[in-house]
């Protein structure tokens, strides 16, 4: 059923000025080019001010430089973004189960399950796991031996967790998700062959933590790898062995970090950064990594990095390509001409 809320109920939710009538009922939220007439958009970024001339939504989140672009219903706050990602909340659509444990499912013995767990369609549970109170853990998901999720921790379809995993509390950890897997551990013997290290360790994960679909997180050599409170992951990344992710770090998309790499509090790592180098790679607090960088060595001061080569036509990226292979020897060059005035 879809849920409805008078403006006037979201100003007081979201402690905001309210313009324009505060018995207009809002059902759900938009996009300013799409918003219809019973939902409410948002305007954050100046690049899109434009589309406010031509907007249908009943209401719109402003900050006060832009009250005077609207002359329909507004909540006016300081950070709309963040205004209207607390308002989101409000229209979530419920995906728990409902409480129980679904007749396909497999329980270990020495498992022990919190009060309100839903277990749903063939879920395994292993030996001596502790789930906390109102765990919810969807369709055809494994969670392995000596495992302990938190209260309220949400697995969606096809987690796969391995033995010795610990999950925090109101962490929610999308599908298809492997937590656990050997870390990427081999060297040579005496004849080149290549000899696994075994992976004894486990995984850590924080309180309020979000994984999203498709990551790995695999465990420690010998202690755990750790992503601390608060932290955010999306889709596709890959975590290697005893890495430590601070407190309320993001990483985006298709992010990769080698093994043992010590991520900072309140850290961002744009899509596709990857992070590895010859020797282990910590990152302090407060550094933002832009998309697609490689970091390979350690960054001792916040800020914001960047590399890579920005795109351009083809044969003009073809051309610089081709002249930077011989950058050594112009830097040699203008070297010499330095030193002859």
């Amino acid at each position: 059923m879809t849920r409805r809320f008078s403006l006037g109920e979201l100003a007081n939710q979201l402690q905001a000025e309210l313009v324009g009538s505060p018995s207009r009922q809002i059902a759900g939220v938009g996009s300013l080019q799409s918003a219809s007439v019973d939902q409410i958009a948002h305007l954050s970024n100046p690049s899109y001010r434009q589309q406010l001339a031509s907007c249908q939504a009943g209401a719109v989140i402003l900050s006060p430089d832009d009250r005077n672009l609207w002359s329909g219903d507004a909540l006016i706050v300081d950070d709309p973004y963040l205004s209207f990602a607390r308002l989101s909340q409000l229209f979530v659509q419920e995906t728990r189960l409902p409480a129980g444990i679904d007749r396909s499912a497999r329980v270990s013995e020495s498992a022990k399950l919190g009060a309100d767990v839903a277990l749903g369609p063939g879920v395994v549970i292993g030996d001596r796991t502790v789930l906390g109170d109102g765990a919810c853990i969807h369709p055809n998901c494994v969670v392995g031996d000596d495992c302990v999720l938190g209260e309220r921790v949400e697995l969606r379809a096809g987690v796969v967790l391995y033995s010795r995993v610990q999950i925090g509390h109101d962490t929610i950890v999308h599908a298809n998700t492997v937590l656990g897997a050997d870390g990427f551990g081999f060297t040579p013997d005496e004849s080149g062959q290549l000899q696994s290290i075994a992976q004894l360790g486990g995984v850590r994960i924080g309180n309020h933590v979000r994984v999203g679909a498709g990551t790995t997180i695999d465990r420690g050599t010998i202690d755990d790898t750790v992503i601390d409170d608060g932290v955010k992951i999306d889709n596709q990344v890959q975590i290697g062995h005893n890495c430590h992710i601070g407190a309320h770090s993001v990483i985006c998309g298709c992010v990769g970090i080698v093994g043992s790499s010590r991520i900072g509090r309140y850290c961002v790592l744009a899509g596709g950064v990857g992070i590895g180098g010859s020797s282990p790679i910590t990152i302090c607090d407060g550094v933002t990594i832009s998309g697609m960088t490689h970091v390979s060595g350690s960054i001792e001061e916040p800020g914001i990095y960047s590399g890579g080569v920005l795109h351009s036509k083809t044969r003009h990226w073809k051309r610089n390509a081709l002249r930077l292979q011989n950058l050594d020897a112009l830097f040699r060059r203008v070297a010499r001409l330095e030193k002859r005035n």
